[in-house]
C-alpha cells in the first residue's frame, strides 16, 4: 500500500496509517516494552524506506537486525504469523524479499571498519566527550593548533598522545606563544585518552577515514542501502559509542547541504535501544543529539529512536519527535504508570480511544500510531496493526554475513588500515635527531676537552724538554769555558815559578830593606817580612 509519497505502516481505525515521506525528516519514536514487537516494526519501516530509495542507518544493538539483508522464508519460525498479519491488514501483494545492506563494525569483526581521524574529530568534540574543564580544553586546543601550524597530522590516539607529551616537554616555549600549558592539565587529558583507548578507541581513530557519502548509496534498482552497525559489543564501551555518535552526527551535519523539506529524506537514522544511548551518557552527547535533532531536519535527515519506555528520551529530544509508534507498556510500578500517562499525553487525542487504557492492552504487533500529515500536524492516535517485514526476522549466519560483505560496494575500501607518517613518527624522529645531536655535541665536547688536556700535557712536556735542553746547553757552555789539562799544567808551572821568583825577590828586597834599617830601628825586620809577603802573594 506504500506509494511514492508515503510509507505504509499498518491499518488502524479501518484506515491505512502511512508515514508521509515529506514529513519523515521530522524524526520519530518507536517505543514499547520488551517483546511487544518494536524491533520488528523498526525492521519493516527501515526496509520500506529502502524500497523508496532512502538510505538507512541502523545501530543493531541486539544483533538481530542483520536478517534485513536476506529474504524471509515461509519455513522460518513465526513466518505463518507474519503472513497471517499481512492478510489481516489486506496486504495482497505480500511476499518475502531481501534488501541491499552494508555491514559496519568499529572493531572490524562483523563488518567494514569505521574510522575517523583525530583531526576530523577536532578539539571541541573531544573536550566535550572527555568532560574537560576550560583550562584543559585550552591545552587540547593548543596541541591541535600547534600540530596544524607545524603540518603534523593527528590521525590516531598515538599521534595525539605524542603531541601532548611534546607540549608538556616544551611547555615554557609554547606557553609564551599560545598561552599557559601545565603538566597537570596534559596529564588529565592523557588519562582520559587512555580510558577511551581501553574501550577500543584505538580502532576507531585512524585511516582510511569513513566517507559519509558511503552511507548515502543506492543499489542498481534505486533502493537505498541499509547500513547496519554491529553495536552489540560496542554498547559495552559507552565512551567509545558516545565518541562515534558525536562524530557521526557532527560529520553529517557539517557535510550535507541544506535542503529544507525534500520530497523524501536524504538519510534516515534508527537508534535501537535508545535508553542505552542516554543512560549515563556524557552531557556533551545529549547536548549534541538535541542540537542534531533540532537542526539536522533541514539537511533532509530523519532520526528515529527505538526504546522500551518513552520517558527514557530526554524531554528536549522527545519534543522534536513528530512521528510516533507506541507499542504496549506495562503498568506494574509507579514508574511504569508514569510512563503510560506520559505516553498518552504526547498523542493527539482521539475521542474513540482511551489511550492510557489501550496502551496496556495492545497485543504483539499492535501499536498506537500518530504520524505527521501533509500539513505537518499530527494525526489523531489510532490503534494500529503494524505491517510485517518482508525480510528475515533474526540474525544472519556468519557465512551469510561474510558473503554479503564480500559483495558490498565498500568492499576493500576500508578493510586495510593505513598507517602513514604522522605526528607520532615525526615527533619521534625529531626527538631522535635531537638526542643524536645532543650525543654528538657531548661527544665533540668530550673530544675537545680531551684534545685540550692532551695539548696541555704536550705543552708541559715541551716546556720541560726546552728547560732540559737549556740546562744541558748551559752546562756544555760551562764545561767548554773550563781550561784544559795542558793549560792547567802550564798555569801551575807558571804559578810555581812565579812563586819561587817572588819569594827570592821578596827575600832580597827584605834583606835590603832590613839591612839598611837594622841600625836605626828594630822595626825594619817587620817591614821586610811584609814586603816579602806582598810580593809573594802578587807573584802567585
Amino acid at each position: 500500500m506504500s506509494d511514492e509519497t508515503s510509507i505504509f505502516i499498518g491499518v488502524g481505525g479501518g484506515q491505512p496509517q502511512s508515514l508521509v515521506l515529506r514529513r519523515a525528516n521530522r524524526h520519530g519514536l518507536i517505543a514499547g516494552a520488551t517483546g511487544t514487537g518494536k524491533t520488528v516494526t523498526l525492521q519493516g519501516i527501515a526496509e520500506s524506506f529502502s524500497a523508496d530509495g532512502v538510505p538507512v542507518f541502523v545501530a543493531d544493538v541486539k544483533g538481530d537486525l542483520s536478517g534485513i539483508a536476506m529474504a524471509g522464508s515461509p519455513t522460518a519460525k513465526n513466518a505463518d504469523k507474519l503472513v497471517a498479519r499481512a492478510q489481516e491488514i489486506g496486504l495482497t501483494n505480500y511476499a518475502f524479499s531481501d534488501n541491499p545492506a552494508i555491514f559496519w563494525d568499529l572493531y572490524g569483526e562483523q563488518g567494514h571498519p569505521i574510522r575517523t581521524t583525530i583531526s576530523e574529530m577536532g578539539p571541541l568534540l573531544l573536550a566535550r566527550l572527555m568532560d574537560l574543564n576550560e583550562v584543559q580544553e585550552g591545552v587540547l586546543t593548543i596541541a591541535f593548533r600547534y600540530a596544524d601550524e607545524e603540518k603534523l597530522l593527528l590521525l590516531n590516539l598515538d599521534d595525539l598522545q605524542a603531541m601532548l607529551a611534546y607540549c608538556a616537554e616544551n611547555a615554557d616555549a609554547l606557553s609564551a606563544r599560545y598561552g599557559n600549558i601545565t603538566k597537570a592539565s596534559v596529564g588529565t587529558i592523557q588519562r582520559q585518552l587512555l580510558q577511551l583507548d581501553s574501550q577500543g578507541g584505538g580502532r576507531f581513530f585512524g585511516e582510511p577515514a569513513l566517507d559519509i557519502h558511503d552511507f548515502l548509496k543506492l543499489d542498481e534498482k534505486g533502493r537505498g542501502y541499509i547500513s547496519i552497525l554491529a553495536a552489540d559489543k560496542l554498547m559495552q564501551s559507552p565512551k567509545l559509542y558516545a565518541t562515534f555518535l558525536l562524530w557521526l552526527m557532527s560529520e553529517i551535519f557539517q557535510t550535507l547541504p541544506e535542503v529544507g523539506d525534500p520530497d523524501k529524506p536524504v538519510l534516515v537514522f534508527f537508534f535501537d535501544e535508545a535508553h542505552l544511548l542516554f543512560d549515563d551518557a556524557p552531557k556533551a552527547l545529549t547536548d549534541k543529539i538535541e542540537q542534531v535533532v533540532r537542526l539536522i531536519r533541514s539537511k533532509g535527515v530523519g532520526v528515529y529512536f527505538i526504546t522500551q519506555n518513552p520517558i527514557d528520551i530526554p524531554e528536549d529530544v522527545a519534543g522534536q519527535l513528530g512521528n510516533r509508534v507506541q507499542h504496549a507498556l506495562r503498568a506494574f510500578t509507579p514508574r511504569d504508570q508514569k510512563a503510560v500517562k506520559s505516553a498518552a499525553e504526547t498523542f493527539r487525542a482521539n475521542p474513540d480511544i482511551d489511550v492510557e487504557t489501550v496502551i496496556t492492552e495492545l497485543k504483539v504487533g499492535e501499536a498506537l500510531v500518530s504520524l505527521l500529515q501533509e500539513d505537518g500536524s499530527p494525526s489523531p492516535v489510532q490503534r494500529t496493526l503494524i505491517a510485517p517485514p518482508r525480510s528475515r526476522v533474526g540474525p544472519l549466519e556468519p557465512k551469510e554475513r561474510a558473503i554479503i560483505q564480500s559483495i558490498s560496494p565498500c568492499a576493500g575500501k576500508y578493510d586495510q588500515e593505513v598507517d602513514r607518517e604522522s605526528a607520532e613518527e615525526i615527533l619521534l624522529a625529531r626527538g631522535q635527531a635531537a638526542a643524536a645531536a645532543a650525543t654528538a655535541a657531548k661527544a665533540q665536547a668530550e673530544a675537545d676537552k680531551a684534545a685540550a688536556e692532551q695539548a696541555k700535557v704536550e705543552a708541559r712536556q715541551r716546556e720541560a724538554q726546552l728547560k732540559e735542553e737549556a740546562r744541558a746547553k748551559a752546562a756544555a757552555e760551562r764545561e767548554a769555558a773550563k781550561p784544559g789539562m795542558f793549560d792547567k799544567a802550564i798555569q801551575s808551572a807558571t804559578r810555581a815559578a812565579a812563586s819561587s821568583v817572588g819569594r827570592q825577590v821578596a827575600n832580597e828586597l827584605g834583606r835590603a830593606i832590613g839591612g839598611s834599617s837594622r841600625g836605626r830601628s828594630s822595626g825594619g825586620g817587620i817591614i821586610g817580612s811584609i814586603v816579602r809577603g806582598v810580593l809573594g802573594s802578587w807573584i802567585k
